[in-house]
């Protein structure tokens, strides 16, 4: 029988994965070891494959606005799944359910929750507020980063965050694209966020369901309320006040993070 929290727990995450670019395994991975008791390694193998789903969902809504950067989903996709395929290397020597495992995963899962949560707070306090459209001219313009390498370097250490904890392709993401893309839209820096974030959580997704690390059962039930939620959160994506949306998302990420660094 469905569990009704779990669909909605999808469907909560889902929307803000589609507003902001963040959450996927930043607030739905914690939400699965705390609220429903799930092990570590089973929350970031299902949570990765909850993303991978839920975000190509969002991603084809994305396209169909024309809002996705192809280019900059290129350059970060070149330096994370590499970095995926050799940390999943790792696990495998190692084994995803050892103690010292599971110990790395939540400590280090904290400590990038907190990282996030102060960057996105910070942001939200401080930044400017970005501009919603540019000219196609300056968009091309826009679309380059200061040099080729940053993106894939970046891309390279999401990447090897993501594996390990299932957090970092939205979270950080989203601040790593601010930073290196600063003069591209913000609808355009969060659907490069989703886009690039798909084939990087399948590839980690599928080597964590090849260690026996995902719950099929609740995955399903995850996605029954996410991929709805995505949709929705991408289509108000345009119309939802920036600053808001990020205050509340921080604060629940340091919660998240405190509540994992002492776990």
């Amino acid at each position: 029988m469905p569990d009704v929290a779990i669909i909605f727990a999808g469907f909560a995450v889902g929307l803000i994965v589609g507003l902001t670019g963040v959450g996927g395994g930043s607030l739905m991975t914690p939400i699965l070891i705390f609220f429903f008791g799930v092990k570590p390694y089973l929350a970031v193998g299902t949570d990765l494959l909850f993303a991978a789903f839920t975000k190509l969902g969002g991603t084809v809504s994305l396209a169909r606005q024309r809002l996705v950067p192809w280019r900059v989903v290129g350059q970060l996709c070149a330096g994370s799944i590499p970095a995926a395929i050799a940390t999943l290397g790792v696990l495998h020597a190692l084994g995803p359910a050892s103690p010292t495992v599971q110990s790395l995963m939540t400590s280090t899962l904290g400590v990038a929750l907190l990282l996030t949560a102060a960057a996105m707070l910070y942001k939200a306090a401080r930044g400017k507020q970005l501009r919603r459209t540019l000219p196609d001219d300056e968009l091309a313009k826009a679309s380059h980063a200061r040099h080729w390498s940053l993106p894939v370097v970046f891309g390279a250490v999401i990447g090897t965050l993501v594996t390990l904890t299932s957090v970092g392709a939205g979270a950080i993401g989203v601040s790593v694209l601010l930073l290196l893309f600063p003069l591209l839209p913000l609808p355009r820096i969060v659907a490069a966020d989703i886009a690039y974030a798909v084939p990087l959580t399948l590839v980690a997704g599928l080597g964590h369901a090849s260690l026996g690390s995902v719950d099929w059962p609740l995955l399903g039930q995850l996605l029954a309320g996410s991929l709805p939620g995505i949709w929705l959160g991408t289509r108000l994506m345009r119309h939802t006040p920036e600053r808001l949306v990020r205050s509340a998302l921080s604060v629940l990420l340091a919660y998240a993070g405190l509540k994992l660094i002492a776990f």
